[in-house]
């Protein structure tokens, strides 16, 4: 169900109306924790790489810090997400920040003995980076419990901004500590820095996740979100919009260091006063944003943001001058946020509960896929024929990519109404091991006068299915009773189509329901069918007869 875009309360001006999600302390107290984390973690992979050339490693050892780093996130992230629905997501984050606590404690241990060795090195950011990819989408997923819905847009800013203006701070910290006291000061404050999330996760009393049908199969999970992601064309826009814009955008990122040194002759100093420019972008856009976001959709947003961030890179990869390069990446940085924060507010806002980790997973993976990817690639670029065109190329296909998305694939401009609906009684608790696969037919009779305003609803009811957990969906019309149509689609078991119905359902799909119910012959209710796969092994066939008699009367429609 479509419902007006949210609107700032009357009165209530843009930087204040910015701010309005701190007024929550657990979101203000979490979001101070993070600052404190995320600054530890830059200069976390900031001493990581200095040691590692301590160790003796050369270029590839030190990139490789980078790839430990990155690579458990990449591979983790989608059974991360999957895991942050099933369980309970404050127990999933404390034990992501204990996993990511030993690694680095560990480290500044054995550095400080003089006993870390290259393997050990990577071995411990990868560890590091186990806890992260368990951390990432259900911080993201654990949002809507910290902020009112209003509030989504401001607190994926705010989010936003915190880990930029770590990204400037962090390294330039980073580096003073290594000076001062060697690679291990660095690791031993990355520890120190999780324990503010540690307490506040731990002193959250979050309401216990009410689960009728018990927590699923990870398996199962998995497969589920995958499905959920495949049917959803507003959230598959949010996806688009993301891998291209890190594609191309992430060239910047990873040529930053190599201009730093090539072309503008600057040191480690100056390699962090560029950071700090793109951090002072993300903070400014934290305050431009919201009057933008008043005045203009998610769309014109994007594309606008996209095309300044393009012109940005090419003032960027053109221009010899330090202070013009410093003020394009100030430019950029505004951008960034602008387009990630935007997309991550839509992809918030899109989501029900119920899926709402798992799918957030496939943002990330997406996401940084596409900074790997597009790092790679304009790396490669650079080295085969020059830095300028490695940042001009990008910058020209941001540009060409914005009409393309903006008119193709645009990001929704209402938000959905996604809350959990259900029209039918909790199940026992025996019904939790069932049998299938399950075929559901459903008869409509509808007359001709409806017929393709039916076939049109009946098609968006087919996604509702799929993304619930429907593995098969059809619509068919009886070649000899034009007036009937008969819905059909199958679940991989009686007790998945449950979930259909008690745990998945939202508001939203309601609706569509009632749009097509509007639509049939009057006296003409819709007559269901529920049949188990005839094959199915039969273990104690004397129990089993009962039990689909159970499910049959559960489903029925009332």
């Amino acid at each position: 169900m479509s419902q007006p875009p949210l609107e700032r309360p009357e009165g209530v001006p843009p930087s204040k109306a910015m701010w309005a999600p701190l007024r929550h302390r657990l979101f203000r107290a979490l979001w101070i924790a993070q600052l404190v984390s995320n600054t530890g973690t830059w200069m976390q992979t900031v001493g990581a790489q200095w040691l590692m050339g301590d160790l003796g490693g050369g270029a590839l050892a030190i990139a490789l810090v980078q790839t430990a780093a990155t690579l458990p996130v990449f591979l983790l992230v989608v059974p991360a997400g999957a895991l942050g629905d099933i369980l309970d997501r404050r127990r999933l984050l404390l034990t992501s920040q204990v996993i990511t606590f030993t690694g680095a404690a560990g480290l500044a241990a054995l550095t400080a003995a003089d006993a870390t060795t290259p393997a050990l090195l990577l071995v411990l950011t990868g560890a590091m980076a186990v806890g992260q990819a368990f951390a990432v989408p259900t911080f993201q997923a654990i949002q809507p419990e910290l902020v009112s819905l209003d509030e989504i847009p401001q607190a994926a800013l705010l989010n936003g901004a915190n880990g930029n203006v770590a990204r400037a701070i962090g390294p330039a910290l980073g580096g003073v500590l290594i000076a001062l006291a060697g690679p291990e000061a660095t690791f031993a404050l990355n520890a120190l820095s999780l324990l503010g999330i540690v307490l506040v996760l731990y002193v959250w009393k979050r309401p216990p996740d009410h689960r009728p049908l018990g927590a699923e199969h990870i398996r199962d999970a998995i497969r589920a979100g995958a499905r959920y992601v495949r049917s959803a064309p507003q959230f598959a826009s949010v996806l688009y919009c993301s891998v291209v814009f890190t594609l191309c955008a992430s060239g910047m990122w990873a040529l930053l260091p190599a201009l730093a040194r090539g072309p503008l002759g600057l040191g480690a100093g100056g390699y962090g006063l560029l950071l700090a420019g793109v951090g002072s972008g993300a903070v400014i856009g934290a305050f431009v944003l919201p009057v933008a976001r008043g005045r203009a959709g998610p769309n014109t947003l994007v594309a606008a943001s996209t095309t300044c961030y393009a012109l940005a890179m090419t003032v960027i990869g053109t221009v010899e001058s330090v202070p013009i390069v410093l003020a394009a990446l100030v430019v950029a940085g505004l951008a960034w946020i602008t387009v990630l924060s935007t997309l991550s507010a839509s992809a918030q806002l899109l989501l029900p509960e119920w899926a709402r980790a798992r799918s957030l997973a496939y943002y990330q993976l997406v996401f940084m896929g596409g900074q790997a990817v597009g790092s790679l690639v304009w790396g490669t670029v650079a080295d085969a024929l020059t830095l300028r065109a490695a940042f001009l190329l990008p910058a020209a296909l941001l540009i060409l990519s914005t009409p393309i998305g903006v008119s193709r694939v645009p990001l929704p401009t209402e938000h959905l109404d996604m809350s959990q609906v259900s029209h039918y009684p909790e199940p026992p608790s025996d019904l939790r091991h069932s049998r299938g696969p399950l075929l559901v037919v459903v008869e409509w009779r509808v007359g001709p006068e409806n017929a393709e305003a039916f076939l049109e609803v009946m098609r968006q009811i087919g996604r509702a299915r799929r993304r619930t957990g429907a593995t098969m969906w059809s619509i068919f019309q009886d070649m000899e009773e034009p007036t009937l149509y008969l819905e059909t689609f199958t679940a991989e078991t009686a007790h998945e189509h449950l979930r259909q119905h008690v745990e998945r359902g939202t508001a939203m799909d309601q609706e569509l329901d009632l749009q097509a119910l509007s639509l049939v012959m009057e006296g003409q209710f819709p007559e269901v069918r529920h049949l188990i796969w005839a094959y199915a092994p039969m273990p104690g066939a004397e129990t089993k007869e009962p039990e689909f008699r159970s499910i049959v009367s559960l489903l029925r429609p009332r």
